[in-house]
């Protein structure tokens, strides 16, 4: 799809700047994942060791395992618990509620149809010759909000609710001489034809993109059913399924289905999804647990995992004793 821009103690969730998707994980980026999946108390107290231990299961050496904490630390994602060598991190009550919400948008994304008003929100703009910089910051936005071009000065996002980008283009463009912009309500009167709202995306990369998805997992998914995944593969593999899953929920504008093309396979890429995320998730922990317990005494009551159902709305972490009182020395 065109949208390919798309957050040091106690921040609000929506200030937690959490490492951006790319190909390939980054060491932070499988990092923050990791947390996400598997830890979902502020109160737990996580050795760095055990970070280490965590990452080597994924070939990633010390000295990246070290650079990613640091680096998570930087974004407010965790924070260090006291002065002790060698340090102690926990994540931080911000950092839980985004990865909450992510995940539940993640693992609820697709399971029902989206609700269809016909609306859509527009923003033009216009910028003098000189206001490049501001072009750029403006486009950056307009992606983080969902929007993508139709023409060049011409963004389009399905739905009604304006408010923020107009507050977020007020802020980046008043102080621009010489620039003007509006944000509309605007129906199409031919949504799916060659110059409608469905031209503006790739569609038929991501039904490609899906279709590819179900191919590649099909026989994880086949071999988590039949039970004939070891923990040490569930871990890895559960985790690649989820990073090429939350790529499509980042992207995927969930358009109403007479404007998408057919096959679409988003449905049978989500069953494979979660029949692999589920059906691996208890044999994840299980691994974590084993590899983190030699530098974490604690590691089993705190170690959790998201469970959904294919009808679940709201998907909740299972596993680990974390409500009892955070055990002390």
């Amino acid at each position: 799809m065109r949208q390919s821009d798309g957050v040091n103690a106690e921040q609000p969730a929506d200030d937690v700047r959490t490492p951006r998707a790319q190909l390939g994980s980054s060491p932070q980026h499988l990092l923050a994942t990791l947390l996400g999946e598997y830890l979902d108390s502020a109160d737990a107290d996580l050795p760095s060791a055990a970070v280490i231990a965590m990452l080597r299961e994924f070939g990633v050496t010390e000295p990246s395992a070290r650079a990613a904490l640091s680096r998570l630390v930087k974004r407010g994602l965790i924070a260090t618990r006291g002065n002790t060598r060698p340090p102690v991190y926990h994540l931080t009550p911000a950092a839980i509620a985004r990865h909450r919400s992510r995940m539940r948008h993640f693992l609820t994304f697709g399971a029902h149809p989206p609700h269809w008003s016909g609306e859509w929100v527009l923003v033009s703009f216009s910028i003098p010759s000189s206001g490049q910089a501001s072009r750029h910051a403006v486009r950056r936005a307009l992606t983080a909000h969902g929007f993508v071009g139709l023409y060049d000065s011409v963004w389009i996002r399905p739905g009604v609710h304006a408010a923020p980008v107009r507050a977020e283009l007020e802020s980046l463009l008043h102080p621009v001489e010489g620039a003007r912009w509006s944000v509309l309500h605007v129906r199409f009167d031919e949504e799916a034809g060659p110059h409608g709202p469905a031209a503006a995306y790739d569609l038929t990369g991501l039904a490609a993109g899906y279709a590819a998805f179900v191919a590649r997992y099909a026989p994880l998914r086949v071999a988590a059913r039949r039970g004939a995944v070891d923990p040490a593969t569930a871990l890895v593999a559960r985790t690649s399924a989820m990073d090429s899953w939350r790529r499509f929920a980042d992207t995927d504008p969930d358009l109403p289905a007479h404007l998408l093309p057919q096959p679409w396979s988003r449905q049978r890429a989500r069953e494979t999804f979660l029949d692999i995320h589920s059906g691996l998730g208890a044999l994840a922990r299980s691994r974590l647990i084993e590899v983190t317990t030699p530098h974490w005494p604690d590691a089993a009551t705190w170690i959790t995992h998201f469970h959904a159902s294919r009808d679940s709305a709201r998907p909740e972490p299972t596993g680990g004793t974390r409500g009892v009182p955070r055990r002390s020395g």
